[in-house]
């Protein structure tokens, strides 16, 4: 059997920081057994956490009713309950024009303020992941899906200082490889050269990954593993794909 979910990445709750893994024997990659899980979306693909957690809303609430989003300028903009005070100024500092949504500027400028310089091409595929499946704007984003990326990022952050064991601000292989192993992915050393290659800004196989390279790097792994396991339904490590079905599946996380 493959070893998708071995160590139960959903199980973290926010803020706090995944345990080591267990020893293993196991010379196998791929993925375990994982419980049942709700249809896939793309806002469900997104973190190491259950989306909404810390304040933010699951994929399958939306539109939230009961929480308006901007009322245009100079009107207001609701939070999900229990939103830190300091996320919601984050995104008001964001939202320049008083609009109730923020582009992809204005979320790149927020989250490079709060955690490391981002790259758009990272936030563009932030906001793919997060942003409500029917909303009119693809490339806004609002305050219920900020607060839940927020929460996730800091998340990622966690599992980021952990694995960063010699401090130096980034993630190398070694340490990618124990990251995603942390979160059920159990990555062969040949893909993991070719992750550090593609996502370390184009430095040689021994560069390192930033924190926006590895949240971007750790997303997709986890998005299309994902993917491909809604066609491995016996979890074998093997699936059979038609040429439209791989490319619908992996075309979405190709971001410009």
């Amino acid at each position: 059997m493959a070893d998708y979910n071995r160590y139960g990445y959903n199980s973290y709750a926010y803020g706090s920081t995944p345990s080591a893994p267990p020893a293993s024997s196991s010379s196998s990659y791929g993925y375990a057994s994982p419980p049942s899980a709700p249809p896939m979306t793309s806002s469900s693909l997104s973190c190491p956490c259950e989306h909404g957690g810390g304040g933010g809303y699951p994929s399958s609430t939306y539109p939230p009713q009961a929480y308006p989003m901007g009322m245009g300028m100079g009107g207001f903009v609701s939070f999900p309950p229990g939103t830190h005070p300091d996320v919601e100024r984050a995104f008001r500092a964001a939202d320049r024009d008083g609009s109730g949504s923020i582009d992809e500027r204005e979320l790149q400028d927020a989250l490079s303020s709060a955690y490391h310089r981002f790259s758009i091409r990272t936030v563009r595929l932030l906001v793919f992941l997060f942003n409500n499946p029917a909303s009119q704007s693809p490339s806004r984003m609002g305050p219920v899906e900020f607060v839940s990326l927020w929460n996730c990022l800091g998340q990622w952050r966690g599992i980021f200082d952990r694995y960063d064991r010699d401090r130096s601000g980034k993630i190398d292989k070694d340490e990618l490889r124990e990251a995603l192993r942390s979160l059920g992915y159990a990555v062969p050393p040949s893909v993991l050269e070719l992750l550090i290659a593609n996502y370390n800004n184009g430095v040689s196989s021994r560069g390192a990954l930033d924190f926006d390279n590895f949240v971007e790097c750790g997303m997709i792994v986890k998005g299309l593993t994902e993917k491909f396991k809604e066609k491995d339904t016996r979890y074998t490590g093997s699936a059979t794909f038609s040429y439209d079905g791989f490319l619908s599946m992996v075309i979405p996380f190709i971001v410009p």
